[in-house]
């Protein structure tokens, strides 16, 4: 079938999400999957690039909405080749066949038995419907970085923020992977794109990714976010530095993947009735620790004044719990991210690590060391 190779287990949950890469995760050698303990619509897919994801990170201390129980293999979103089908798939699935698995249908985000087949490894195994062809051209390292961004920016763009032709947006962690992506679907929905983010060398490539314009941010020793002045001047408001880029008016959205003292800021760049999207808190990780540690002290707060007195929409944008709720939703998406592919949209694939650095590539993915999505590659 194939040669031994390697993967990656969770033996257990983590204090923390570095706790969890230091002392809970191992590699150790794997040998193909068997075919006669599989189904006959199962597939064995060689795994050739899997993308390095925060969920992974959040997932393996405990602080997602649903674990894979340890021990499992994390890896939320793969490319590779078909290396072998069962009867079933034979007429869909040619041997050799570039794919994508699904996140949300198999591997550590699904919620049946494909849940262990994560894509650190250099085999897993999924339904032949939880798969999709790469798209022609694409390398693998793009193809593991398509779905869960791009349905992430899609569902809260689209789905829940209603954006049209001619608004403007205000992206918080542009250079992230689903900031990134949020970048591109925006400018591909007519609007004007703000992207904001602490690094200049991060943020230049963000500018060159599509982004209208953007702001350098930074946090001042009594906790107040500021916006950095290109020309050395002193710091303004984020307020101030979004209201002159939008001539006084302020932003009719605002995508914030980040949370913390940015998202009460954020509030103040708002048009009366525009709407805001929560899509998560990376800036306080540890909101929800898991283990029923749940309403952590430093739990994110919105000043419900600013949000009565400029008539805003704030809105809750869960993609992935959403479709599970209603797998039904995904349809639309999928089509119009489809038709964007083959307009020209790529994901922008920041890093690359071979899966035997597994754990300095989630130490990079912590720090935000790179852009957009980062993969390793078994």
């Amino acid at each position: 079938m194939g040669p031994t190779g390697l993967r990656a287990v969770i033996a257990a949950f983590g204090e923390t999400p570095l706790d969890a890469v230091d002392h809970q995760l191992r590699l150790e050698a794997q040998e193909p999957p068997e075919p006669s303990e599989l189904g006959p619509a199962d597939v064995i897919v060689a795994v050739r690039a899997a993308q390095i994801g925060w969920v992974d990170l959040l997932m393996a201390s405990g602080q997602y909405q649903h674990m894979a129980s340890p021990p499992y293999t994390p890896g939320l979103e793969l490319a590779g080749e078909v290396l072998w089908r069962g009867p079933e798939a034979v007429e869909r699935w040619p041997l050799g066949a570039r794919v994508i698995a699904d996140g949300l249908r198999t591997g550590p985000r699904s919620l049946g038995p494909y849940q262990r087949w994560g894509g650190f490894a250099s085999y897993a195994v999924a339904p032949a419907d939880a798969l999709r062809s790469l798209p022609e051209g694409w390398s693998y390292d793009e193809g593991a970085c398509l779905l869960g961004s791009y349905e992430t920016a899609y569902h809260c763009l689209v789905a829940r923020g209603r954006v049209s032709e001619g608004e403007t947006v205000l992206i918080h962690g542009a250079s992230g992977a689903t900031g990134l992506a949020a970048v591109h679907l925006a400018k591909r929905l007519g609007a004007t794109v703000i992207a904001t983010g602490r690094n200049p060398e991060k943020l230049a490539i963000v500018a060159a990714e599509g982004a209208d314009h953007i702001v350098r941010t930074a946090t001042t020793e009594d906790g107040r976010i500021v916006a950095e002045r290109p020309d050395g001047d002193a710091p303004v408001s984020l307020r101030d530095a979004v209201k002159e880029l939008t001539g006084g008016r302020g932003v009719d959205v605002v995508y914030d993947g980040v949370g913390g003292p940015i998202s009460a800021a954020s509030l103040r760049c708002c048009r009366f009735g525009a709407r805001y999207l929560i899509v998560g808190w990376a800036a306080t990780p540890f909101v929800a620790r898991g283990r029923g540690q749940r309403g952590a002290p430093n739990a994110n707060v919105l000043p419900t004044n600013l949000i009565m007195m400029k008539g805003l929409d704030v809105l809750g944008c869960p993609t992935a719990i959403s479709t599970h709720r209603d797998p039904s939703i995904r349809a639309e998406r999928l089509a119009a991210i489809d038709r964007w592919i083959a307009e020209g949209l790529r994901p922008h694939v920041g890093a690359v690590y071979p899966l035997s650095e597994l754990k300095d590539a989630l130490h990079a993915k912590w720090r935000s060391r790179f852009v957009g999505g980062g993969v390793v590659r078994p």
